[in-house]
């Protein structure tokens, strides 16, 4: 298949019950356990970029906020792929940089609403930079927590951005419409899978350093998949034989 899939039609968003959440990661681990090798590897490649370039001096922080939420979408189309019956493929870590411009703005900026939050409760907190110098000392465990679940909460509302631009095809205005009306009509499912998720980034932060990411990745955005889809209710063809 190509790397960027077709647009799918999808319907209106609906409200969901609260344990559908639970679904949602039982899917995610389904697929995850397709290809774990081909998820990690995409996990990794997402975590190699964004520290590679928190590390250059200056713009590197404020470029890793650009640039890593494009990359993170190749495993929203790897989820895409695998759900069509297609394989996961490495190459789709650079799939999204071929999206359109108006696609690609919505992303990066949904992303960039995120990280503004987590950049203020990191100042507000300790009074470092989370832009200037990511690992500013001050910035401790308890600190760190603080402000992931932060950009956690914050990330909701815009959370289904990404699959509006990519997946359907949605114009700019449209992608941010449509996620902020599938987060009305669930918050509370929302709410718990964001808090599911903070406890999953915590651990894999933990887990070797914060090697454990390169698995809580995938998994967190096979289960956005999944929440995407049952809120959504895409039509996703699958290949042809």
């Amino acid at each position: 298949m190509d790397a960027l899939p077709s647009p799918v039609a999808t319907s209106a968003p609906r409200a969901v019950p609260l344990s559908n959440v639970f679904r949602w990661f039982e899917a995610a681990m389904r697929m995850f356990k397709v290809a774990p090798l081909s998820w990690c590897a995409l996990g990794a490649i997402t975590l190699a970029s964004e520290v590679a370039l928190d590390l250059v001096p200056g713009v590197g922080a404020a470029a890793a906020k650009v640039i890593v939420p494009v990359v993170e979408c190749g495993m929203l189309i790897g989820a895409t792929a695998l759900d069509r019956g297609a394989r996961l493929e490495i190459r789709f870590a650079t799939a999204a940089f071929r999206a359109r411009p108006a696609a690609l703005a919505a992303i990066v900026l949904s992303a960039l609403l995120v990280t503004a939050v987590e950049t203020i409760v990191a100042y507000v907190l300790t009074g470092a930079n989370l832009l200037a110098e990511p690992n500013d000392p001050r910035l401790n465990g308890t600190t760190l927590a603080a402000v992931v679940g932060a950009g956690t909460l914050a990330s909701l509302p815009v959370a289904f951005v990404p699959f509006a631009a990519l997946l359907e095809g949605a114009s700019f205005i449209r992608a941010f419409a449509a996620s902020l009306h599938g987060f009305a009509l669930n918050v509370a499912p929302l709410v718990l899978f964001g808090a599911l998720a903070l406890v999953l980034t915590m651990i894999g932060l933990v887990l070797l350093w914060g090697v454990g990411l390169i698995a809580v990745f995938p998994l967190l955005t096979a289960a956005s998949y999944a929440a995407w889809k049952d809120v959504y209710t895409p039509v996703i063809p699958a290949l042809k034989p």
